[in-house]
């Protein structure tokens, strides 16, 4: 590359912000540590939730293989946290209970507020083909799920 090439590559990498829609910080020593997504943060009360932050409480609690928190609309608060959870094998029973068990074991892991309102105990937390989660998605299917279940718990 020619010396003015360089120069003019360098001084626009110094001046443009590139949006990926990634969060994270600078660590001491000049490490980028990716946090999670920005249109993935959960707006609760104007308080914006790091749901990988609540997945890694969720998944150091006993018995939980797998863990997804999502935002889901509230007219209090803007939005709420809920999570899917996929249990080893060995635990499982009531799910209410199981909810219960998780929601006590969070408690002074993270703070109050970030304590998901609803738990989604469940067999499999939907993925796309390539086997990622898309919080979105899993979050739509959740509430659809609960909403099916709450109406048909009315009949």
């Amino acid at each position: 590359m020619s010396c003015q090439h360089h120069s003019l590559v360098e001084r626009l990498l110094n001046e443009i912000d590139y949006r990926t829609g990634d969060q994270g910080l600078i660590l001491p020593g000049g490490q980028l540590q990716l946090t999670g997504r920005i249109k993935e943060l959960i707006n609760r009360g104007g308080e914006k939730l790091a749901p990988l932050e609540i997945d890694a409480a969720i998944l150091s609690v006993e018995g939980v293989a797998e863990a997804v928190c999502f935002g889901v609309d509230d007219p209090k608060y803007g939005e709420v946290v809920w999570a899917g959870v996929v249990l080893k094998p060995g635990y499982g029973g009531e799910d209410k209970k199981e909810e219960e068990r998780i929601k006590k074991a969070l408690e002074g892991k993270i703070s109050k507020f970030k304590i998901p309102e609803k738990i989604v105990v469940t067999n499999a937390i939907p993925k796309t083909a390539t086997g990622k989660i898309q919080r979105r998605h899993v979050r739509d299917a959740f509430v659809k799920q609960v909403r099916s279940q709450s109406v048909q718990a009315k009949l």
